[in-house]
């Protein structure tokens, strides 16, 4: 298999535009800004490739048929409601159906390309619109193009899939797409339901009557910082992946557990985030001959925090991780600035924080994140045949 990246890339998605609204995709302009101006999308082996529209063949394996026709037509219509739209979390926009398609698309075409083999990883910093349901839309999401790429996985042969989310809201829509299916294990690390959307997202939710253990879910505090997300990702994930043995593993890399993510109530920093990216492609080197897809998400700080934490994701996926010292490129600066002026644009690719962490034990007096670990070990672990109160497992 070939060393290469796919970066699946075209301005075009950018078209994904809700108007006044957080998901700006001003953030992911300045993400491939920022990668291009670091050299990270001119690394030997990476290759941009042109998105194109998933089907109605393709969505229809996710979304219901009469959903797909209210999407089409819902901007002809200026007072639209029904399927999830029209609402201020969901506004209807021009072209919503081809622009929600192209993403879908795109997500869809980087799980082909690692899995027929013409490159080791892909990245679509454009998807990860996790939250869209079958039959309507939900939290920004029209169409679901992480389930959408891993439906397409399915199609060309895949039998054990894993999809682990680290957005700060629970990866809900993949999860129902996928409850009862034990081809797909959908693995979450979230901010708890009882504080933040979508309201989903418990322990005990641990897949369908067909799928016990396919769905894990790790339901963290307001309030964690790089150390308690760090020893939570890796008191539960290394050990459920281990034990399914994943062909390949796709991931949704939302930034907004970021401390200054406006819409959330984590304290993670840049750098907690980069070493999070670290460990994901460890695990896939680990399990799935670095077979690895990657999608953007949530983050909704758009100058300081999403374009520094996909360079971040984008550089781990091509090759060497960026240096966290790395000063910002003062042509981005300028374009951060021109795009969006009176923000604070960051100097360098690190928010100075180690996200060191100490490894969770059975012992002592648990805190709020060792009782979220020990709920998520509980639930899940022994479906895996995993004793959730020995740290070797």
């Amino acid at each position: 298999m070939p060393d290469d990246t796919v970066v699946v890339w075209d301005e075009a998605l950018l078209s994904y535009n809700l108007g006044d609204h957080p998901l700006d995709p001003v953030r992911v302009e300045l993400t491939v800004a920022l990668a291009r101006e670091l050299g990270v999308l001119a690394r030997s082996g990476v290759r941009l490739v042109e998105p194109k529209p998933a089907d109605d063949d393709l969505l229809a394996q996710v979304h219901d048929p009469r959903y797909l026709e209210a999407v089409r037509s819902a901007p002809q219509d200026p007072l639209f409601t029904g399927f999830g739209l029209g609402t201020p979390d969901n506004p209807v926009f021009p072209k919503m159906h081809e622009a929600s398609a192209l993403i879908a698309g795109a997500t869809a075409t980087a799980a082909e390309a690692v899995w027929r083999g013409t490159a080791r990883r892909a990245v679509n910093v454009a998807g990860g619109l996790h939250h869209a349901m079958p039959d309507r839309a939900a939290g920004f999401c029209v169409y679901n193009d992480p389930a959408v790429g891993i439906a397409r996985l399915l199609d060309l042969g895949a039998r054990r899939i894993a999809y682990v989310d680290v957005d700060v809201h629970h990866g809900d829509g993949v999860q129902q797409v996928f409850w009862d299916d034990p081809r797909v294990l959908t693995v979450s690390l979230h901010e708890t339901p009882l504080a933040l959307f979508p309201g989903t997202g418990f322990p005990d939710e641990t897949g369908g009557a067909q799928a016990q253990g396919s769905a894990v879910n790790v339901a963290l505090p307001p309030g964690v910082d790089d150390a308690g997300w760090q020893r939570a990702f890796h008191a539960i994930v290394p050990s459920v992946l281990r034990a399914f043995q994943p062909e390949i593993l796709v991931t949704q890399c939302g930034a907004d557990a970021h401390r200054l993510d406006p819409l959330a109530d984590l304290r993670l920093s840049v750098d907690g985030q980069r070493a999070t990216y670290i460990a994901l492609r460890a695990l896939a080197d680990e399990l799935c001959e670095a077979s690895w897809v990657a999608t953007g998400g949530g983050g909704y700080a758009l100058v300081e925090v999403v374009p520094r934490a996909w360079t971040h994701l984008l550089a781990v996926a091509t090759g060497e991780p960026l240096e966290p010292a790395t000063p910002s490129p003062p042509a981005w600066r300028e374009l951060a600035l021109a795009r969006r002026p009176g923000q604070e644009v960051p100097l360098r690719m690190t928010d100075d924080v180690n996200p060191s962490y100490e490894p969770w034990q059975p012992s002592g007096e648990p805190n709020s994140v060792d009782r979220a670990i020990v709920a998520a070990r509980k639930a899940v672990f022994p479906l895996f045949g995993l004793d959730p109160h020995d740290p070797r497992d």
